[in-house]
């Protein structure tokens, strides 16, 4: 067993370090709201530091799941960051979502201090951390992946190296490339079922055992007829992972027009207030449209 740290405690991050825990490894917890480390504490037991680098000092591992680029900084850097005490051959898994930039930046910092760094981004959403069925791609170096790849199969269904660092990151953008399509192409489609008179449960329930069924309608038709939208990623975040892919895709010049068409409309459910409201709110905003 290992001597872990776990940096955030959101939504997916005091899951995801509650089964490390179970699982028997020593884990000590960050978070920037200390309540929530010491309700983490609580349930599962562990311990709790006050700065991610009292968290790191001796780890073996130190995973994180914080918000954005900077966040992901703030909690590697400088004297309070997860750098300044890690030993010479720890292993850090960011499993943000944030840019390849700086996972870049990160890895070369790391490789400075004789640190590995995989950049790790995770999908599956609360539920996926819950019940520790994510999908984690990675990029970075083939040992250091290696090394941490058992403790991150502690939380996922599927876990790979995808190549070098950055890697894992380009990988999830295409993950929320793929989502945003799918959820407006839902939402069109149970929009235009009201709409015809149609029974949309019915509708589903036949065209999901086609060519037309994916994650999303299984997991999200319902709750979007009942109106419910508090049941998973929030559009405030798919806002800023899609601007990660379109910021990126200017860089490599990929052209992203169905991408850049549903980040506006997304932009449109927050003009609605629904910035916390789950991805599959694409369906609320047309709704709202008459």
């Amino acid at each position: 067993m290992a001597k872990l740290a776990f940096l955030g405690l959101g939504v997916m991050g005091a899951p995801m370090a509650g089964h490390l825990q179970k699982a028997g490894h020593d884990v000590t917890v960050y978070n920037r709201t200390a309540a929530k480390a010491e309700d983490w504490v609580a349930t599962y037991g562990g311990a709790m530091a006050k700065t991610p680098a009292l968290a790191a000092q001796g780890a073996d591992f130190v995973m994180a799941c914080v918000g954005n680029d900077d966040d992901l900084r703030s909690v590697c850097l400088g004297a309070d960051g997860a750098f300044a005490t890690m030993s010479a051959g720890s292993v850090f898994v960011d499993h943000t979502t944030v840019s390849a930039a700086v996972t870049r930046e990160l890895y070369a910092a790391a490789n400075d201090k004789q640190i590995s760094f995989v950049d790790a981004p995770i999908s599956g959403g609360q539920a996926g951390a819950e019940n520790a069925v994510l999908s984690i791609m990675c990029g970075g170096d083939q040992g250091a992946y290696d090394r941490a790849q058992p403790v991150m199969e502690i939380y996922s269904k599927i876990c790979r190296r995808i190549g070098d660092s950055g890697a894992g990151q380009m990988t999830k953008m295409c993950n929320q490339i793929a989502i945003a399509g799918l959820v407006q192409g839902l939402s069109e489609a149970l929009h235009f079922a009201d709409k015809a008179g149609l029974d949309g449960r019915a509708v589903v329930e036949v065209i999901s055992q086609g060519a037309a069924g994916s994650w999303q309608m299984s997991n999200r038709y319902e709750t979007m007829l009942d109106d419910h939208f508090e049941h998973g990623f929030a559009t405030d975040w798919m806002r800023k992972d899609l601007g990660i892919c379109l910021s990126t895709a200017d860089e490599t010049g990929a052209s992203l027009p169905v991408t850049a068409l549903v980040d506006q409309f997304y932009k449109d459910v927050q003009k609605m207030g629904g910035g916390r409201w789950d991805t599959s709110s694409l369906f609320k905003r047309l709704q709202a449209s008459g």
